[in-house]
């Protein structure tokens, strides 16, 4: 923080305060591209030198027990760094990244830009079964919330510094700014317009630069395409496109229930035990499931996939394509498994590299059953367009699916299949999992940000914002007369009816009362509890609008109350709703 300051008032010097809001944003753009493009740089270095320096003297040929004993020393490490040392949770970076830009204005906390660096790299050094993305992104993201803070940016100007963190992380991490660009607007749902693409494409061009100028070509995913697409093929990547789509519904859900079984443990040190000993047998089994999975990756594109079963007890069976099938299955599930139960027990990471990793076993498989059944289709081929139909299913994100792949190949070679497994992936899980993991936690809550602009921005607006305290409240057994005057005071309509305790009861309206509202007579013998009605909705303090808004269509009314605990807040009307809707619309949308 105290170096981003320093850089802030340097600025000032050379009158950056002069510059105008779009201006200011496109040299930032430059800087918080520039950093996360290193901190991707790094951290997929340190965890590539730590994974190598535990396995570097591992034979191949045979198993190795320090598999089963490294990723529980990597949790446990996670944990106590976590627990101690950060104090705050960081797990499930991209969407802390999500519920900062739905619940907390762009908000993220200062450390984020290198304790899920200090975290992730842990946990996957030892061995943990994540990805570094997601750690990765929220490092990026942190980085341009933070810069935004320190210049005092608006909300909306925060939000595309935090997308272009994501864009360069993932643009630097793979060397593809096409793909990073997109994962920020797909995954992160910014707005589509010019000046959040401008912003985003220069962040993403400048981490894909630096990562060029520090790293060369060897990067993590970098493969060459040497046998052509041919469209008589076009059914099997149909087929690899449905397979990709329901695997990734049970990708999905598996995670979810095996990482909330995990944490209902109360016990840290028996839920790290328990994680510890799972994942570390799963890994011992099938070594293959060692930290990120790149290696297997490159395996099978480089036509040496067979070899994803080697360090194992099934190393003997790794010419056998019958039994290699039933192998790459069993990876594929307990792969599910190993990485629910690295972040479930403590761990640190992602699900980008898992399921990369999850599609190239996807397109190696239907590979071996299509050759075991004389039909030729390259293994290659379909491992990376299984890559790109895994990753359009399980994150929602098609076109992140189809570029990055496209990218990393070097070329476009393989668009066309590419295009078509990720759409029949996108298509088959969709009416299934309407949300993406990313986003079902945040969906839950309703605070789930969405490229529907009325909902996103209904899920910005706040209840308490909205809530109107100035109408006058009357009591059950107030008379007529004693309405009246208060009637006299007001300038509303609508009265709320409470009791002595503040207990909402009902609702008098003026229209009820303005036939006899003149009689004398009645000032004294009519009470308020005679011409009380009730209120056709109640609204709870804590609802999401979207619910508020479904509740005043429902009931047809112009004006609700608010309630807590049975005490009467305040009343809310559409009007009001509608202008802070025009309001925030307006700043949502500005360019």
């Amino acid at each position: 923080m105290k170096f981003v300051k320093e850089i802030y008032y340097k600025a000032k010097i050379f009158r950056f305060s002069r510059l105008t809001e779009r201006d200011k944003l496109i040299v930032l753009s430059f800087v918080v591209g520039l950093f996360s493009g290193f901190a991707a740089i790094l951290l997929k270095n340190i965890i590539h030198i730590s994974s190598r320096f535990l396995t570097a003297d591992f034979d191949t040929l045979q198993e190795n027990y320090h598999y089963f004993l490294y990723p529980g020393a990597g949790i446990l490490l996670t944990y106590i760094f976590v627990k101690y040392v950060v104090k705050d949770d960081i797990s499930h970076g991209v969407t802390k990244v999500l519920e900062s830009i739905a619940r907390k204005k762009g908000y993220l906390r200062a450390h984020n830009m290198f304790t899920s660096i200090i975290a992730s790299t842990i946990t996957i050094g030892f061995g943990g079964s994540v990805g570094a993305e997601a750690p990765v992104v929220l490092t990026g993201s942190s980085i341009g919330s933070t810069i935004a803070r320190t210049f005092n940016l608006n909300y909306r100007t925060m939000t595309v510094l935090i997308g272009c963190g994501a864009a360069g992380a993932i643009s630097g991490i793979f060397k593809a700014p096409l793909a990073g660009m997109l994962f920020a607007i797909e995954v992160l749902m910014l707005d589509l317009t010019m000046a959040s693409l401008l912003p985003l494409m220069i962040s993403a061009a400048t981490a894909a630069s630096l990562t060029y100028f520090l790293m060369g070509s060897a990067y993590a995913l970098n493969f060459q395409i040497d046998q052509a697409f041919r469209v008589t093929n076009i059914h099997w990547y149909i087929l690899l496109g449905i397979f990709c789509g329901l695997f990734s519904i049970l990708f999905t859900r598996g995670n979810i229930l095996i990482e909330s079984s995990l944490k209902k443990i109360k016990s840290p040190l028996l839920r790290i035990t328990t994680g510890g000993l799972a994942l570390g047998t799963m890994i011992f089994l099938f070594p293959s499931l060692w930290g990120e999975g790149y290696f297997t990756i490159n395996q099978i594109v480089n036509d040496l996939g067979h070899h994803i079963v080697n360090n194992s007890f099934f190393v003997e069976f790794r010419d056998d394509k019958l039994m290699l099938m039933v192998l790459v299955v069993i990876i594929m599930l307990v792969k599910i498994a190993a990485t629910a139960t690295t972040n479930g027990a403590g761990g640190s990471g992602g699900i980008f590299a898992p399921t990369l990793f999850l599609g190239s076993l996807a397109g190696f498989l239907i590979s071996l059953i299509l050759t075991y059944n004389g039909v030729m289709v390259p293994a290659r081929n379909l491992a990376l367009a299984g890559m790109a139909g895994m990753m359009a299913a399980v994150m929602h994100a098609p076109m992140t699916a189809i570029f990055l792949i496209a990218e990393i190949t070097g070329g476009f070679g393989l668009l066309v299949p590419l295009m078509i497994t990720a759409a029949t992936a996108y298509l088959t899980v969709i009416p299934i999992e309407p949300h993406s993991l990313y986003h079902i936690r945040l969906a839950k809550t309703g605070n789930l940000i969405t490229h529907n602009k009325d909902k996103a921005v209904l899920t910005l607006l706040k209840l308490h914002n909205v809530i109107e305290k100035d109408l006058l409240t009357v009591k059950p057994e107030t008379t007529l007369g004693e309405l009246v005057t208060i009637i006299a005071k007001s300038r509303r309509n609508i009265f709320p009816v409470v009791d002595e305790f503040n207990n909402f009861k009902g609702i008098v309206l003026l229209d009820d009362v303005r036939e006899i509202m003149f009689e004398k007579k009645l000032y004294n013998s009519k009470k308020v509890a005679e011409l009380m009605v009730l209120s056709p909705e109640i609204i709870s303090h804590d609802e999401k609008m979207e619910i508020v808004m479904q509740k005043f269509t429902d009931s047809g009314a112009w004006n609700l109350p608010v309630i807590h605990n049975g005490k009467y807040v305040g009343f809310i009307s559409k009007s009001r709703i509608f202008n802070a809707y025009r309001d925030m619309l307006v700043n949502f949308s500005e360019e």
